[in-house]
């Protein structure tokens, strides 16, 4: 920067001032760049990390070059830290199951030829003193047959010989989901089952029917999907019924490609309710498709829904009545990635000590009731997280917002209100983990099939899934319910409710 000498205020006072204008802006310039360049390192960390760190929330560390300046450590947080005990996990040694009693066994008997049933000492013939045995599994490649319907007819031999033209009659064509297609239950679930299940997708089915000699087009099973779809639909309906008067929910959505949508991306909405494993309570796994990520997709779903929701920090569900839940999974996430993102990582540590507490908590209650865990919430969980907050606000004006753990303080903040609400209600969770995993065997599966090619397949892709879902989230076996919701509603029988998959789990 050039100076006029002649342009120099003479009074001290005011060169004085000038001078110290002038540091400032200097002091000013040069953190503005010192926080860009702290944010491209970062952004440069995170993309190490993506590429080629442990992809764990389990606090990861990876090879940074870069420290942040604001990590360093006070006496709150070194105490904060010094209350975490460690606790070693003893490594269990694996131990091979026995394999099922109710599969059928073939015995295989491996003997002596009679010239070694003697003893090699003195030549006396052995006896049989006992036997070993051992177990291993053979595969039989799944068959197919065909069902041939015969169906006898008979006419009146008196019109006959009268010259009067009688009535044939013969027994009515048995009931099928598609009529006057070759397809049974069996098969169609077997489809459904391939795809929606394992994610094979249609095009493959094709090769592995043509491999046993059956031609079969992916285009006659697309078509099939689409009018299981339509079959299904009623019932899907009554469990959104179901789903939608559970006083507690859980909701995601995640991306689809649809070929021919008006927009390039679609979604598929999830709503679910109950637990992973199958319990006593209602298991629902529901998809919806929609060709939007707008708020009003949930709204038109729910129904006016008013109970308790738990979501990530999407904005769009704070458009419906429900009552929203944070996920603490998704803050915790945003700290990990902080971690991921610097070798200096005191503060971060910190944050993920006080969540992990609130975890060990809920691990400690997870078989309590409902007015148990509230009761231990309240005693144990809330001055943990009164103290996370209080955290958080000192250390929200001192780390750059734009830095990655900048960025996880201010997410933690904006969710606060919703995240601390699971303290309120025994039937609440402390993240919205349920919903994750209810929507991974989706998105695993787009990584096989990869797009829909209409809305209406992505519609009936969502039915379809649901019901697999919710099959499995209720311990059922996803072929047999599928097979039997298809042939109850090809008997033309209105009455859903023996299909609920709880009624045929009991029945």
């Amino acid at each position: 920067m050039k100076f006029d000498a002649n342009s120099l205020p003479n009074d001290p006072e005011q060169l004085k001032r000038m001078l110290l204008e002038l540091q400032q802006r200097m002091d000013d310039e040069l953190a503005k760049k010192d926080a860009q360049i702290h944010e491209l390192l970062a952004a440069y960390n995170a993309k190490l990390a993506k590429e080629y760190g442990k992809k764990s929330e389990k606090m990861p560390g990876a090879d940074e070059v870069f420290n942040e300046a604001e990590e360093t450590l006070d006496e709150q947080d070194n105490a904060l830290l010094a209350e975490t005990a460690s606790v070693k996990k003893e490594k269990t040694q694996p131990k091979r199951k026995p394999l099922p009693a109710t599969l059928p066994r073939v015995d295989v008997i491996v003997d002596l030829g009679e010239a070694d049933k003697v003893c090699d000492c003195c030549q006396s013939p052995l006896h049989k003193m006992g036997e070993s045995s051992s177990e291993a599994l053979e595969f039989v490649p799944a068959h197919i047959k065909v069902i041939k319907t015969i169906r006898p007819k008979y006419a009146c031999r008196q019109c006959e010989r009268e010259g009067i033209e009688g009535v044939i009659k013969t027994a009515a064509m048995p009931t099928t989901p598609i009529p006057k297609s070759i397809a049974t239950p069996s098969l169609l679930s077997q489809i459904i089952t391939c795809k929606y299940q394992f994610g094979l997708p249609l095009y493959r089915q094709e090769t592995l029917f043509a491999d046993i000699g059956i031609e079969l087009s992916r285009q006659t099973m697309s078509s099939w999907m689409l009018r299981c779809g339509e079959l299904l639909a009623p019932l899907y309906q009554r469990l959104k019924k179901v789903l939608l008067s559970q006083a507690v929910i859980h909701a995601d959505e995640t991306p689809l490609k649809v070929i021919n949508a008006d927009k390039a991306t679609s979604y598929m909405w999830l709503y679910c309710c109950g637990d992973d494993k199958p319990v006593q309570a209602t298991n629902i796994v529901l998809f919806d498709y929609q060709n939007s990520r707008s708020g009003q997709c949930a709204v038109d779903f729910l129904e006016g829904y008013q109970g308790y929701m738990h979501v990530d920090g999407y904005q769009a569900y704070e458009q419906t009545q429900a009552k929203l839940v944070a996920c603490l999974a998704h803050v915790r996430r945003k700290f990990i990635e902080a971690k991921g993102n610097s070798n200096k990582t005191g503060k971060v540590d910190v944050a993920l000590n006080l969540i992990g507490k609130l975890y060990g908590i809920e691990q400690a209650i997870k078989d309590k009731t409902t007015d148990e865990k509230y009761k231990s919430r309240q005693q144990k969980a809330k001055p943990i997280i009164d103290e996370f907050y209080q955290w958080l606000i000192k250390h929200k004006d001192k780390i750059p917002p734009k830095l990655p753990l900048g960025k996880a303080i201010n997410y933690a903040i904006n969710q606060f209100e919703k995240l601390r609400r699971y303290l309120d209600d025994g039937r609440l969770k402390i993240d919205n983990n349920r919903a994750e995993r209810a929507i991974k065997p989706f998105v695993i599966g787009r990584k096989a099939w990869l797009f829909s090619n209409t809305c209406n397949g992505a519609r009936a892709s969502a039915i379809l899934y649901s019901l697999v879902e919710t099959a499995k989230a209720n311990d059922l076996v996803v072929h047999d319910y599928i097979s039997t919701c298809l042939q109850h509603i090809a008997d033309r029988q209105n009455d859903l409710e023996p299909l609920l998959p709880w009624n045929i789990k009991h029945s």
